[in-house]
């Protein structure tokens, strides 16, 4: 399944260095099942750096993994909502305070990274039972106009960038 790159026009622009994050070789579906395979990763790593800020007031590796798996679930969410051509307008959400009351940092990071691979397991499904007139779907997400498309290439790209956090800022080997 090809899902062609979306329009400056099909997400707001605070989405762009999201959906630049994604090659067009491959699209969003490639990164995201690439992807897949670092959460195991994540899994494998020692206590001491699941609980690793690279700075003061920082998340820590595991609140940056519960983050990626919350936000999954919202851009899932969306994507199944506009997908389905429901012109409800969705709210957005505050990803601090979410973190702030999130059990992520409580948990052992192989229980996060595993919740993080079984969101991801239910989002392929879902992107690839979509058909190219549900893709082109558009709807109303945080007061912005998106579509079905774009919707997936921000979710890849997202994850992109929190991916790269991970190894460039908290030295992170996936």
């Amino acid at each position: 399944m090809t899902i062609d790159r979306p329009s400056i026009t099909e997400y707001a622009s605070f989405y762009a260095g999201y959906v630049g994050k994604v090659a067009d070789a491959g699209g969003p579906l490639t990164l995201l099942e690439a992807q897949a395979a670092v959460f195991d990763l994540i899994a494998r790593l020692p206590e001491a750096i699941g609980d690793h800020c690279y700075a003061d007031g920082k998340w820590s590796v595991k609140e940056v993994v519960g983050h990626m798996a919350d936000t999954e679930r919202v851009f899932a969410y969306r994507l199944l909502r506009i997908a389905r051509a429901d012109q409800t307008a969705l709210s957005g959400f505050d990803e601090n305070a979410w973190a702030a009351a999130a059990p992520h940092a409580r948990r052992p990071i192989a229980a996060v990274a595993a919740e993080m691979r079984a969101v991801r397991a239910s989002t392929l499904p879902l992107i690839h039972s979509l058909d190219a007139t549900a893709m082109a779907n558009t709807g109303t997400a945080n007061g912005k106009a998106v579509s079905a498309r774009a919707i997936c290439w921000i979710m890849a790209g997202h994850a992109e960038h929190h991916l790269g956090i991970l190894r460039e800022r908290y030295g992170v080997t996936i």
